[in-house]
């Protein structure tokens, strides 16, 4: 027998063409569908992988969600980072279990999530934003992963400055990430991997600029595109769309300052 779900745990149904339910299985709970009512208490303590059906008959596959899943299903009030951006950044920025990582521009949490996750238990992500409205939202949708206790949320403004020190990694979300750079290069250890997304290359120029201003190296420059195909044995070919530009991504390392050029001694 496989793994069983649990009351407390999220779990996904997915239904005619695909159609994914993200819930959280409580006993008294019901799933309201165009396809029927599903009784949390049926599902509860069912094997995941487990087809299941519908008041009305129709069924549902009761999987765990992954990690996808969930950045797909946050609720947003703002545009979230995509997973395949997420992805890549996450081995950019070297997110690990026990990792500290700081990001500015928590959003509606889809990335604070990605990084709470990865971090681990013994991990941390502090994650700065100046409106109260969005973090309020991304600590409903964190605490709704379990993941809350793993994120500092600071309401803030980046530019009175970045607490702790010695931060390996830290991401910007934001539309002028240039003007921070000098907290950022404070609060980062020496060698420490910096990211930032936006969406125009005038953004990206203005950043370019500013980065070899203050002190950061190895920059990077990237997107990222998906396609997905037709997952059919006897067709296999393309989507007829595909998910193209998100946003450019943009590395740097934290490097030290150049020593000044000692003055020749005068003659004599």
């Amino acid at each position: 027998m496989g793994i069983m779900s649990q009351a407390g745990d999220l779990a996904m149904l997915v239904g005619k063409g695909r159609k994914q339910f993200l819930t959280q299985l409580r006993p008294e709970n019901k799933l309201q569908t165009h396809w029927g009512v599903l009784r949390h208490s049926d599902l509860i303590e069912r094997e995941w992988g487990s087809r299941v059906k519908s008041h009305s008959g129709i069924e549902f596959l009761l999987l765990q969600p992954t990690l996808l899943d969930i950045l797909l299903h946050t609720k947003r009030r703002s545009q979230i980072m995509y997973p395949k951006d997420i992805g890549y950044l996450l081995l950019r920025l070297s997110v690990g279990p026990g990792t500290t990582v700081l990001e500015a521009g928590t959003g509606s949490g889809a990335l604070t999530s990605a990084l709470a996750w990865s971090v681990g238990p013994n991990g941390r992500v502090i994650s700065y934003d100046r409106r109260a409205d969005m973090q309020e939202l991304a600590a409903r949708n964190l605490d709704r992963l379990g993941l809350l206790e793993r994120v500092s949320l600071r309401l803030q403004d980046i530019e009175l400055g970045l607490e702790p020190r010695e931060i390996p990694a830290v991401f910007l979300d934001l539309p002028e990430p240039e003007r921070y750079l000098t907290q950022v290069h404070q609060t980062m250890q020496s060698g420490g991997v910096l990211g930032s997304i936006l969406p125009t290359t005038n953004q990206v120029s203005r950043l370019l600029a500013a980065l070899d201003q203050h002190s950061f190296g190895l920059v990077e420059v990237c997107e990222i595109l998906l396609r997905f195909y037709k997952s059919v044995a006897e067709r296999l070919r393309p989507e007829d769309r595909m998910l193209g530009h998100t946003g450019y991504l943009v590395f740097a390392r934290a490097i030290q300052a150049p020593e000044p050029v000692a003055s020749a001694p005068p003659d004599g």
